[in-house]
């Protein structure tokens, strides 16, 4: 992996965008015909739950690269990334059930999508958690990189819970089979992208950010820049008895 060159334009291009969702998903955007404004908690929580889904993906792909490469910068990338999704999940979770108060008349429903997501939760956490079980950097390394491909799972569980189960939780909006201009009117749905959009880029620069700042933990103690080496196994030189006659001087 290279070193982080694009950390500075990537967070300005997430100042921008936000910029450009806000007065889109506060002003521009309608109310919902049935929820009314709180309808615009939406606009943070669908982008948290996405973002949230693709950071978890990138754990997956960077404990796979971990695992070949035995590479430490595969490790910091996938612990940056599930530090992320477990904070938007979190968020997420919040601003269902601040959603759901009004619209469904309680806090919490035992409903799948909700069940799963707390699930996908605890299976981060628990990765997080792994990942101080050793004083071994490397092993400790290895153990999450197992957990984090094996986690990946639970984000389609999560995705089509509400397709798989019946389900108070509404099912896909945007990501349904018909798409999503039937579902939303226009200005919504451009609210909506743009909010993905800037919640995207604004979590790139924050997993780039702290990618930075794990390496420069790893490099205060010691840690080479892309992991400790496997130790060479010293070769055993056998050198040959020079031949003596049987003969007594």
């Amino acid at each position: 992996m290279r070193s982080i060159t694009i950390e500075r334009p990537v967070g300005w291009l997430a100042v921008a965008a936000t910029a450009a969702a806000a007065p889109l998903t506060l002003v521009a955007a309608p109310p919902d015909a049935l929820q009314g404004d709180v309808q615009r908690l939406m606009y943070v929580h669908v982008p948290a739950a996405w973002v949230a889904y693709l950071a978890f993906g990138v754990v997956a792909v960077a404990s796979a690269g971990f695992l070949l490469r035995r590479d430490l910068r595969w490790d910091r990338a996938a612990q940056a990334a599930a530090e992320l999704g477990v904070g938007l999940t979190a968020l997420s979770l919040v601003l269902g059930s601040l959603w759901a108060r009004p619209v469904w008349g309680t806090w919490w429903s035992w409903d799948p999508r909700l069940v799963t997501t707390v699930v996908l939760l605890l299976v981060y956490v628990g990765y997080l958690g792994v990942r101080g079980l050793s004083t071994d950097r490397m092993l400790n390394a290895r153990r999450a990189a197992v957990v984090g491909v094996l986690a990946v799972v639970n984000v389609p569980i999560v995705h089509f819970s509400v397709v798989w189960w019946r389900a108070l939780h509404q099912p896909p909006t945007v990501l349904r089979p018909g798409g999503p201009a039937g579902e939303l009117p226009v200005l919504m749905l451009v609210a909506l992208l743009t909010a993905l959009a800037a919640f995207t880029l604004a979590a790139a620069s924050v997993w780039l950010r702290r990618i930075r700042i794990l390496a420069a933990t790893d490099r205060d103690r010691g840690v080479p820049p892309a992991g400790a080496a496997e130790p060479a196994v010293p070769e055993l030189i056998v050198t040959p008895r020079p031949e003596t006659s049987g003969r007594q001087p």
